[in-house]
This record gives C-alpha cells, structure tokens and sequence, in this order.
C-alpha cells in the first residue's frame, strides 16, 4: 500500500541530504585542494581566488619531491621503511590478534574475562605515557636506528584482539563442533575454517593497522636517527620545515605520501560491504 509522503519527512529528507552534502565537502576539499595544488607553481597556490583547475601539471613539484631539497632522493628510501614497518606489523597484528581474539570467543577456561579485560584496560594508557619507557628498553636491548626497533613495540594491539573477538562471537559454534567430530585438529580448524570466513574484519583491521602504523611520527622520531631509517611522515615533516620548500612541492609530498593508503584502501573496500551484510545477517 502506498504511504504518502508527509511535508515534515520531506523537510527531515531534504536536511539529512543537506547535511550529507556538507560532510561530504568537508571531507573532500582539501583532498582536491592537496591533488590540484600538487600540479602547481606556488605562485599559482598562492594566487586569489584559487584556481581548482590547473593551467598545466606542474612535474617540478614531484620532482623535487623525490628529489628532496639535498638532491639525495631519501624519500624512496623512507617511503621503503615506512612499507616496510607498516606491512610487519600489519601482518603481525592480524596474525596474533586473530589466534588471541578466537582462544577469547570461542574456548572455556578459567580467567577468560580477566585476561580480556585486561587486554582492554591497555587501551586506556596512551602510548605518550609509555613512549620514554620503551625508548630506555630500545637503547638497553641496542634495537635503536633498525626495524625491529621500529616495529616491536607495536606487533599486536588491544585493539585488533578486541575487533577480532567481537566478529567472532558471532562464528556459528555449530562448525567448529562439526569439525571436530571429523577429527579436524584445533590448529587446522584455525587455519581452513575460521580464518577464511574472516575475511572482511581481517581486511578491516589490516587497513586500520596499516594506516596507523604509516602515519605514526613521535615513535620514529625517537627511535631512528639516521635519515636512511626514518620513515615518511618524518620526511614530510623534515621538507616542510626546510629553507627552500615552496608550497606545491609540499602538496605533491603530501599526494605521493598518501598513495599507498588510497590504494590500500580502495583495494580492500569491496570486503567491508560485504563483511558488513555477514555481521548484520548474523546479528538479526
């Protein structure tokens, strides 16, 4: 039976639109203005009213860029570090926080909510707090100005285990016993079993962790000295800071640096669509 459309659901329609188009906007301005003004001369940034379409691409901006101030082109050698330590513990963090998250959601013992809650009590301590600590621990074990320095502190997270607990609760029991009465061994179940159904929180939670992890700077700040470990935030940082950086050679940092993470993202977007209809039918 057809239901009109009352004045106020139009009027609640047309603002829910209004608001959408306005957060919409906010969000993509400044992408557009990073991708526009990565393509000009400053001169033309800096020129009012702005121009959003560029009167040509402006190579120059890129290749200083890479090229970097020095002409050393360090930048690919951090972005490598930042690929690197990114991907490490991307890995390690879906790894350990899936193996913890489905021994917490899935078997009986003793003590099950103690160690969760405590695993979540980490959450509340941030990392400004326990940032000198771990230094000291770096400096003591010889770890500083190397990737395993770089990437240990942050293997697994409270965080992931909680992602990967809560999507897993909501597992159907009824496999795994079904598993196991075929003489299906634990570690296998894991492996053929679990894991590929949980495709849409892994992907979730490695570009999450990806992303964190390439945009982390205090860390690398403290722990890399020499400019063939630092990372790229710590590049950005360094270049705009420098004499001779003019505004469209920072964009076009600014654009290479966030390449990784669209890509990334757009990659595994097609994942979260369809993890979120799994939750959903699973919860209902």
């Amino acid at each position: 039976m057809y239901t009109p459309v009352t004045p106020a659901q139009k009027i609640t329609h047309s603002l829910v639109v209004a608001l959408l188009i306005l957060g919409a906007a906010a969000v993509l301005v400044p992408i557009v203005f990073m991708i526009t003004a990565s393509a000009m001369p400053a001169g033309d940034i800096l020129a009012m009213p702005y121009r959003w379409i560029p009167r040509g691409f402006h190579t120059e901006n890129f290749i200083r860029a890479i090229r970097g101030n020095d002409d050393s082109f360090i930048f690919l050698r951090n972005l490598l570090n930042s690929f690197i330590v990114a991907s490490v513990v991307t890995l390690t963090t879906v790894l350990l926080s899936s193996v913890t998250g489905y021994g917490l959601a899935k078997f009986r013992f003793r003590g099950r909510q103690l160690v969760f809650l405590m695993i979540m009590a980490t959450m509340m301590i941030p990392f400004e707090a326990i940032m000198i600590p771990l230094y000291l621990v770096a400096t003591q074990l010889h770890i500083q100005n190397s990737y395993v320095g770089l990437t240990l502190p942050f293997l697994v997270n409270a965080f992931g285990v909680f992602l990967m607990r809560q999507y897993l609760l909501t597992y159907p029991q009824e496999y795994l016993d079904a598993s196991r009465i075929d003489g299906a061994g634990e570690i296998w179940i894991f492996r053929a079993v679990v894991l590929p159904n949980c495709i849409p929180v892994i992907a979730t939670l490695s570009v999450i962790t990806f992303r964190t992890q390439w945009d982390t700077l205090l860390w690398p700040l403290l722990i890399a000295q020499s400019e063939k470990m630092k990372t790229v935030p710590l590049y950005i940082v360094k270049f705009a800071a420098e004499k001779y950086t003019d505004e469209g050679a920072m964009m076009a940092v600014a654009l290479l640096a966030s390449l990784p993470i669209v890509i990334l993202f757009l990659t595994m977007s097609k994942y979260f669509i369809g993890g979120a209809a799994v939750y959903s039918s699973r919860k209902g």
